[in-house]
């Protein structure tokens, strides 16, 4: 089966191998003429990167290039970002990279005609609607890891670099126009980074099954998008050159930044503040802190586990599948706990202040305490 394909869903997705050769297509079909390619620092000067910038300047697009963007993005890289794209005169943005360099791409094309800083439009309430529907210019997504699922999300992640608090920013333009998902893109990818970001993408999967939110929908593809991490994540990290596995890991990236529309929970409201703190590998801290989340949640999750341990070919229902998670861990190399990341000497009731505050918070089975996380926290370190 070719694995690739046209998707009207959640957005206009290109899907398949080589498929980054339309980038000048997708540019042309959101209306960017004059587009600024923005990517993280690591991307800056890879083949990938410049073979784009190539396909750009042959498509009459000039070959413009933002990358002064941090693993965890913060507003001094969206101010940086805003004042280029603003003084070259730019109509689009092509968001290149893993999360941080698609969040900040997202960011700077909601933020293009904007007149109020960006923490205005913080995912609360209705604050959204704050922002003019007319300054927000037209995205096109090319995500080059298989995890967040920012390319198919309304909405990025960007540090308070004041209060070291990551932010929601959010509107329902910020969805992309078109995405390109090219599995080649993310052959190079180290295996250090193929296993954080694929376990980001199962972590959005775990969190959005386990929301006690109605979503019927959301529930199926965080299940599906689970068997996928499951089946082909180790081949990935095996051989990064599969590019079956690489496939459809980037189809469970995708699935799992759909499915989190059902809620997240602990896992993310725990390494939300760890990654502004500490700015560690916002998919391996997920990853750390998912065993004693899990356990944690046990009473809530564990006859929902049960079935899905069965879809997904494990056995002992969700004991199974925390062992499964176990061992997951260890096979991909990720570190036993936060301090191995090094998280030393933390504030914890900084971080217990800051992980109540998180939205992830209100998706998760078990109501999160001041007492209860602080001790999850622990547990993790």
């Amino acid at each position: 089966m070719a694995l690739t394909g046209n998707w009207s869903y959640p957005a206009n997705i290109r899907f398949g191998a080589g498929r980054i050769s339309e980038i000048g297509e997708a540019c042309r079909t959101s209306g960017i003429s004059k587009p600024l390619l923005v990517t993280d620092r690591g991307l800056k000067s890879m083949d990938i990167t410049n073979r784009t910038l190539d396909l750009m300047e042959q498509a009459g697009l000039g070959r413009a290039l933002f990358a002064e963007v941090d693993p965890n993005p913060s507003e001094v890289n969206v101010d940086a970002g805003l004042k280029v794209y603003r003084d070259g005169g730019y109509d689009g943005v092509i968001a290149f990279g893993g999360g941080s360099g698609l969040d900040l791409a997202k960011t700077l094309a909601f933020m293009a005609g904007q007149s109020r800083p960006v923490w205005d439009f913080e995912d609360i309430g209705d604050w959204w609607t704050r922002a003019d529907p007319d300054g927000i210019h037209p995205i096109v997504a090319v995500p080059t890891t298989a995890g967040t699922g920012s390319e198919v999300g309304r909405a990025s992640v960007i540090t308070n670099s004041q209060t070291h608090e990551k932010k929601i920013i959010f509107h329902p333009k910020m969805l992309p126009s078109v995405v390109i998902c090219d599995p080649e893109l993310t052959v190079g990818m180290p295996k250090p980074i193929t296993a954080g970001t694929g376990l980001d993408a199962f972590a959005h999967c775990v969190e959005a099954f386990s929301s006690p939110h109605y979503h019927p929908m959301s529930q199926g593809i965080a299940l599906e998008g689970m068997r996928l991490v499951k089946d082909y994540l180790p081949r990935a990290y095996a051989d990064g050159t599969d590019i079956e596995a690489r496939a459809n890991m980037m189809s469970a990236a995708a699935m799992g930044a759909t499915a989190f529309q059902k809620g997240l929970g602990a896992i993310h409201a725990l390494s939300h503040p760890i990654g502004a703190h500490y700015h560690t590998h916002h998919g391996t801290t997920n990853a750390v802190c998912m065993p004693a989340v899990l356990k944690f949640n046990a009473p809530a999750i564990r006859d929902r586990f049960g079935p899905a341990a069965a879809y997904l070919g494990l056995e002992g229902g969700f004991d199974g599948f925390c062992s499964f998670v176990d061992e997951l861990n260890d096979s991909l190399g990720i570190p036993k706990t936060l301090t191995e990341m090094g998280v030393t000497s933390p504030d914890i009731d900084t971080l217990v202040e800051n992980a109540l505050r998180d939205p992830s918070t209100g998706g998760n089975p078990i109501e999160m305490t001041a007492e209860n996380t602080k001790a999850l926290f622990e547990q993790c370190l």
